[in-house]
């Protein structure tokens, strides 16, 4: 995938998108469903958006009913329920409209048809919408939704690894990695499906926390060490800021640790003192490598370049909060092995990963695929920053109902809502895109 649009940075143009103006006239064109088959990431995108809002709506109702005591009957535990959602509901989708846009070019293998993607697409809306009910109703209904979904998936893995092996690119160390963390993924939501046919909710929690760990935050990971360098305007490309090929290692480590510790206290019961200990003393190296290379961003003014402009800017707040949970990690383990468990983190460290550091990277990669493949500027308008920001705010009300259980019901209630309305918003206004012709004429 190229770095981004032609021009230097700080061109009048992209000062006046990012100011809010109109990128380009709306397409006149009425939206139709046959538009979605015209690319990868018009397909893919458009049913994860449709999950990525249904599923924050549905948590944000699920709070709401257990914080004003209606009575609802659960099959499956809301929390797991929410897990598996959230990990292998919208993720999966959206990684396969980029992937199968941005993985060709990778591999110089020709453009994928949008009818690849049509069994991955179909099975996920089909599975997800068995699971949901299936939670309240009946957890084998729930089990079958999932192993639908899981068969898509599968599906959607095998194919990219035929892209992968076929590929004469000397240089496939990025795909490679990603198709790796994939098929993990696939493993662990037929486990997820089995654990919950089984009702070994042990086994659903191992699974999660593997698919999490081992095939979202990698895929996230992955991706962000090859884009986040060149991520902006094209011009930036001449800066060479490539990070080197052991920090994707030292990425795979980390989060292969996590998902061990995950699915050891799944399997196992939680950690004792010496065993927070060991963690916080295995997290601790990572973490502060991160931090430091967060800070080496904005502290040399070379590499302060591309934040001038927002997507760049988006992309490294993301990865802050990548860097920024691993040290909340090491802190709660350390409190939870030498001080008073009672002040540990809690989900705190959690949440800066799946919502900081995911969410971040999430909104800005796929805004910025919609924004390039549809004839727009590839910038973060008003819209767009203004929804960054409320994914922030969203973020850090669920870090403080997280690390302090003492505050107002409300708090989380209110992350819950602020995440809802980003889902719902970014789906909206893109989904509405993907149904329509580019307004410049071109395919795609």
């Amino acid at each position: 995938m190229s770095p981004g649009p032609q021009g230097a940075p700080g061109t009048p143009r992209e000062h006046r998108a990012e100011r809010g103006t109109a990128q380009t006239p709306p397409a006149p064109a009425h939206w139709r469903l046959r538009w979605l088959l015209t690319a990868p990431h018009r397909l893919a995108f458009f049913g994860a958006g449709l999950v990525f809002a249904a599923s924050a709506v549905w948590w944000f109702g699920a709070l709401w009913s257990r914080l004003d005591g209606w009575p609802l009957a659960w099959m499956v535990s809301p929390t797991l329920a929410h897990s598996l959602l959230m990990s292998f509901g919208f993720m999966p989708l959206f990684f396969a409209g980029f992937l199968f846009t941005a993985g060709p070019k990778w591999l110089a293998q020709p453009e994928m048809r949008a009818s690849a993607l049509a069994p991955t697409v179909g099975a996920a809306l089909a599975g997800w919408a068995l699971f949901v009910p299936g939670v309240n109703l009946s957890t084998l209904l729930a089990a079958i939704g999932l192993a639908v979904a899981a068969a898509g998936w599968g599906i959607f893995t095998l194919r990219l690894w035929r892209l992968v092996r076929t590929s004469r690119v000397r240089d496939r160390t990025h795909p490679r990695w990603v198709g790796a963390a994939c098929a993990i993924g696939a493993l662990a939501m037929w486990a997820a499906a089995a654990g919950l046919a089984a009702q070994r909710e042990d086994i659903v929690r191992a699974a999660v926390q593997l698919g999490l760990w081992g095939f979202i935050a990698l895929v996230f990971a992955t991706v962000a060490h090859r884009m986040i360098p060149f991520f902006g305007d094209g011009g930036l490309a001449r800066l060479d800021l490539r990070w080197p090929g052991w920090l994707l290692w030292v990425f795979g480590a980390t989060l292969g640790l996590q998902a061990a510790f995950g699915m050891t206290d799944a399997l196992a019961g939680p950690a004792g003192a010496s065993g927070h200990a060991l963690r916080a003393a295995l997290e601790a190296p990572s973490a502060l490598l991160l931090v430091a290379l967060a800070l080496r961003w904005v502290a040399i003014p070379r590499l302060r370049i591309p934040l001038r402009q927002r997507l760049p800017r988006m992309m490294y707040i993301g990865f802050a909060w990548f860097a920024l949970a691993l040290a909340l990690a090491t802190v709660s383990d350390a409190l939870a092995a030498f001080g008073d468990g009672s002040v540990a983190l809690g989900l705190a460290p959690l949440h800066a990963m799946t919502m900081g550091f995911l969410g971040s990277i999430l909104l800005a990669m796929t805004s910025r695929v919609a924004c390039g493949h549809s004839g727009r500027s590839q910038v973060a308008d008003a819209f767009l920053w203004s929804l960054f920001w409320l994914l922030q705010t969203a973020v850090l009300a669920r870090l403080a109902s997280a690390a302090w259980p003492a505050l107002p019901s409300f708090v989380l209630l209110f992350a819950a809502l602020a995440w809802a309305g980003v889902a719902t918003a970014w789906a909206l206004r893109y989904g509405r895109w993907f149904g329509r012709p580019r307004p410049d004429g071109r395919p795609g």
